[in-house]
């Protein structure tokens, strides 16, 4: 075989693999809860899981145990699905997972989502030091105190999307923030906990007025200014996790590269016909100049003996 039909054929193997391969990988779905990932004892909640356009079937993983299972409706016409909590207890908070089903793949584990359950333990308190009114530039700390012993505590900002910052202490558990500046402003509330599913009661707010400085807008992404939203009967509401678009596979790229290797494969097997072709025709033709050859020989033979 032509040393260039071989190195076809190796790189027509080599471009099914890859597409083979990429295929094969779905997208990771998004998850996120409604109305927040922080719910009161007894009251609902859902989880939504996002895959691609095409997703038949979704799974929910609670704790790395299926939990629940979804289909789409109508079939592969829905790219998300919700499961549904009517009651947030103990048992229902921990770390929820999902995935979906596309075809006859299964995509990977969507991120963790970590569902917390409050109003289980007593209220801790909340108290700002120097003060609840301090100057852009100044040191402010937030001390969390809760008397049933416990040694993990939450701080949280109202309306903030971002993570609730933990801290450890014995009863009691200190939230430093340096310098402050107006960004740091807004309403505050603190939980105890005994496992980082299960919170105490929120405590009472404590409002941070910072003056002084200049505007700060150049917020991270996780540090949205605090809005007028009430606490109760949720806390801040926010789509841990989630993205409007997740990303998927580029179908378009997808069908090319399936269209490119049909046509290397194509290319491949008319190479191979023709050098089968050819090869058959020289043989043919090696096989009549043989016989040719010989019918000579036999003709001139007879002729010398007839003479």
């Amino acid at each position: 075989m032509p040393r260039t039909l071989t190195t076809l054929l190796f790189l027509g193997l080599y471009l099914s693999q890859r597409v083979s391969s990429q295929i094969q990988t779905l997208s990771k779905p998004t998850i996120w809860a409604k109305p927040n990932f922080i719910i009161p004892n007894g009251m609902p909640v859902i989880i939504w899981c996002q895959g691609m356009h095409k997703a038949t079937e979704y799974q929910l993983y609670f704790e790395g145990q299926l939990s629940a299972l979804e289909k789409s409706n109508p079939p592969g016409m829905m790219n998300k699905v919700k499961f549904s909590i009517h009651t947030m207890t103990s048992k229902t908070a921990g770390q929820y997972r999902c995935s979906y089903r596309s075809g006859e793949l299964w995509s990977n584990p969507s991120d963790p989502l970590d569902l917390v359950i409050t109003g289980m333990y007593d209220k801790p308190t909340l108290s700002v030091h120097p003060g609840s009114e301090v100057i852009s530039g100044e040191k402010v700390t937030f001390y969390c105190h809760l008397e049933t012993a416990t040694s993990t505590f939450f701080l949280l900002k109202e309306g903030r999307s971002s993570h609730p910052q933990r801290r450890y202490g014995n009863m009691q558990a200190e939230f430093s923030m340096s310098p402050v500046t107006t960004a740091h402003r807004g309403t505050y509330r603190c939980f105890g906990s005994y496992n980082n599913h299960v919170w105490s009661f929120p405590s009472e707010p404590v409002t941070l007025l910072v003056t002084g400085g200049t505007e700060n807008t150049s917020l991270t992404p996780t540090e949205q200014p605090s809005s007028s939203d009430s606490w109760e009967p949720y806390l801040v509401t926010t789509k841990t996790g989630f993205q409007e678009a997740p990303a998927l596979w580029d179908h378009t790229t997808q069908n090319l590269l399936q269209i490119c290797l049909a046509f290397l494969v194509l290319v491949a097997l008319v190479c191979i016909l023709a050098e089968d072709r050819l090869r058959s025709k020289k043989t043919q033709e090696g096989a009549n100049l043989a016989l040719s050859w010989e019918c000579r020989r036999s003709f001139r033979k007879e002729k010398h003996l007839d003479e």
